[in-house]
């Protein structure tokens, strides 16, 4: 039994064998297809990635001193507020200093100092009287006496 030509045309056989070849063939088209836009688009992407590097190289040491120098304006503009109140603060001072009665206070506030035809009392605390005791020697003279003393035992040999 001969079997024609257009028999084996209508085979299931060849009817898979073609529709294969017929598929293979669109997957190859349609991968070229893939590759050829995937190589335009990876061209363009590597330059676009090349440019973009390019700038943030360029602009990472400016930007790093920008804000290196806006934190340094930013300290120097806080010490500067402070030199500000302080100078106020001895302004303040200053006036304060020109007052007479001002200066009374402190003398007689720091010194004891008392003006004429007063009588001037110094008040002891017990607890502190009893720690001088304690403390020895030292705490029984004039605080005067102990300030010349340091004064001429600072150029003695240290004691340890």
């Amino acid at each position: 039994m001969a079997r024609r030509p257009e028999a084996d045309r209508f085979s299931t056989a060849t009817r898979l064998r073609l529709l294969g070849e017929q598929t293979a063939a669109r997957v190859y088209r349609s991968q070229n297809r893939r590759q050829a836009r995937r190589s335009r688009l990876t061209g363009r992407a590597a330059f676009l990635a090349l440019v973009v590097c390019s700038l943030v190289v360029a602009l990472a040491y400016p930007m790093r001193q920008y804000v290196s120098q806006r934190a340094d304006i930013a300290e120097q503009e806080r010490l500067m507020d402070e030199a500000r109140e302080q100078v106020e603060q001895l302004r303040d001072e200053k006036a304060r200093l020109q007052d007479d009665m001002y200066i009374r206070r402190l003398a007689r506030e720091h010194l004891h100092y008392v003006l004429p035809g007063e009588t001037g009392y110094t008040m002891i605390d017990p607890e502190a009287a009893e720690q001088q005791r304690e403390e020895g020697d030292a705490a029984e003279r004039p605080w005067y006496s102990n300030v010349w003393n340091g004064v001429d035992s600072a150029d003695g040999p240290q004691q340890k």
